[in-house]
C-alpha cells in the first residue's frame, strides 16, 4: 500500500470548506486525476458512484461516506485502485486545515506501479488542495 499526504490552510471557517469540498459533482474541477462522476445510489450520507480517472480512462467504483463539516472518505471497492482516500476538514480558529490521505494501491498486474503511480497523485492532490483553497479564498 501508498501512503500519501498532503495539507494546505485555508483562510476561511470549516463551514465554508465544507460547501465547497463536499459537492461530490464537481469533483473533477479541482481533482484532475478525476475525469468524470456518476452517481449510482445515495442512502443518507453515503453514495455509491463511478469514477473514470486519467490513468487510461479507467473506471473505478466508489462508496463515498459523508461526515459532515468533519470528514469524507472515499473507499474503493472495484477498478485499478484499491483502498481509501479521506479528505479531513480540522477547524484552527477562522482558518481550516484540508489534508488529504491516501492509503492505496494498485490492483492485479498494476501492483508494481503503485510507486510511480504515488508521485502523480501526490502531485496532483497538492494541486487539488491549492485550487480549492484558491476557490475558496477568492
Amino acid at each position: 500500500m501508498a501512503t500519501i499526504e498532503a495539507t494546505v490552510t485555508i483562510n476561511a471557517p470549516a463551514d465554508k470548506v465544507w460547501d465547497v469540498v463536499s459537492d461530490l459533482d464537481g469533483e473533477p474541477k479541482f481533482w484532475k486525476g478525476t475525469k468524470s462522476v456518476r452517481n449510482i445510489s445515495k442512502d443518507g450520507n453515503t453514495i455509491q458512484r463511478e469514477i473514470t480517472i486519467a490513468f487510461r480512462d479507467s473506471k473505478c467504483m466508489q462508496t463515498v461516506t459523508l461526515q459532515p463539516k468533519q470528514r469524507i472518505l472515499a473507499t474503493f471497492t472495484e477498478g485499478i485502485i484499491n483502498g481509501t482516500k479521506t479528505v479531513q476538514l480540522i477547524p484552527e480558529g477562522q482558518k481550516t486545515r484540508l489534508e488529504t490521505i491516501w492509503d492505496i494501491k494498485m490492483t492485479g498486474m498494476l501492483g508494481m506501479f503503485t510507486g510511480m503511480v504515488k508521485k502523480h497523485i501526490k502531485s496532483g492532490t497538492e494541486q487539488a488542495l491549492e485550487a480549492i483553497k484558491q476557490e475558496i479564498e477568492k
